[in-house]
């Protein structure tokens, strides 16, 4: 159902039962699939590709440009997923030559006044609380959640299952299942409620625990605590995912406890 008084370009293509309710404008080159609920006053540029059951509060901007100055006008794109809810005043930048799209996964709850930036992929079921800043190029994994106010240097990888507190300057890669709290932002234990909350059993939380023990809790440099734990603990999922994940950063890894 389309308001009159909305704009949608006659090249956008809209899917049976989107609403889409006044003062909203859509570019052309947009998708926007099945159930979908589009508020008031909500803008989507060129590039975006919304899935289904998706519900964009007003004041909401998708797919705009990315405010980089290497930006040329090249064609890129914004992924939304499936069943996801982007609240008022977010602000959504498509991709640049990076990756050429900027991904937002399914069942994400992105609070108001969020901005994420170009080039970045946010994993499924994850939670951006109110005022998030997110820069470019950062990836946040599957059921991780980001506190009110943080902000995300460029090229930050949080991994899955990590919770990050409010207000978090985070500067280096949160690994997954933990929690990332203080300034400089620190190791604060795993990540234990949000595991149990989806499914983890005590021995798989205990035994993650373990692993980070070796990680921050021994004062070991990070490749020989890697070492360590693939000598002395026994492999499994969780256990190699750690290792890759920290093995493969970037920018760095946030301070232990008490460092």
């Amino acid at each position: 159902m389309n308001q009159p008084l909305a704009y949608i370009h006659p090249e956008a293509k809209i899917a049976r039962n989107v609403v889409i309710e006044p003062f909203t404008t859509i570019h052309k080159n947009v998708t926007i699939d099945e159930g979908t609920w589009i508020g008031p006053n909500v803008t989507i540029f060129e590039g975006a590709r919304i899935g289904k059951n998706c519900k964009i509060y007003p004041g909401a901007s998708i797919s705009g440009n990315p405010q980089d100055l290497k930006y040329a006008g090249e064609e890129t794109e914004t992924y939304i997923g499936d069943n996801t809810v982007i609240r008022e005043c977010v602000t959504i930048s498509r991709g640049t030559t990076d990756r050429m799209k900027t991904i937002i996964g399914k069942n994400v709850l992105i609070m108001a006044y969020v901005h994420v930036a170009h080039d970045c992929i946010i994993g499924d079921n994850c939670i951006l609380v109110n005022a998030v800043q997110v820069a470019g190029h950062v990836v946040v994994d599957n059921f991780a959640i980001i506190g009110g106010a943080s902000a995300i240097h460029q090229f930050v990888k949080v991994g899955a299952h990590a919770m990050v507190s409010g207000g978090s300057l985070v500067r280096k890669d949160v690994p997954p299942y933990t929690k990332a709290a203080r300034e400089p932002l620190s190791y604060c234990g795993i990540n234990s409620v949000g595991l149990r909350r989806r499914g983890f059993s005590s021995e798989k939380i205990t035994e993650i625990q373990e692993i980070y023990r070796y990680i921050f809790l021994k004062g070991l440099n990070n490749s020989k605590s890697l070492e360590l734990v693939e000598l002395e603990l026994r492999p499994s999922k969780e256990r190699d995912e750690i290792i890759n994940f920290m093995r493969n950063s970037d920018r760095g890894i946030m301070k232990g406890y008490g460092y």
